[in-house]
């Protein structure tokens, strides 16, 4: 089990508070023995007016087309942060 830090998120969808909207992430995933690995993530939050919180999914987000993926890839790389990599990726 890992702990997430959310380090950068972005999402294309307008603020509706009563809408979902997927969001993709840059984390920080700190495991039970304090190892630290990085990644992005997709993931959906909850309408405003249903508390805002993230919708764990056991690790899987559905992505309602590649447009929609890219969108949010190609906003990430705009704002500065969407071309990060983990300083060690000798792990999957």
């Amino acid at each position: 089990m890992a702990r997430v830090q959310i380090l950068n998120e972005t999402t294309i969808y307008p603020i509706d508070p009563s809408a979902w909207r997927l969001w993709f992430q840059w984390c920080r995933y700190i495991y039970d023995d304090n190892t630290i690995q990085y990644g992005y993530r997709f993931i959906w939050r909850r309408p405003a007016n249903d508390g805002g919180s993230l919708q764990a999914a056991r690790g899987q987000a559905r992505i309602p087309s590649i447009a929609v993926m890219e969108q949010l890839i190609a906003k990430a790389r705009v704002e500065g942060w969407g071309n990060k990599t983990d300083p060690d990726e000798s792990h999957p």
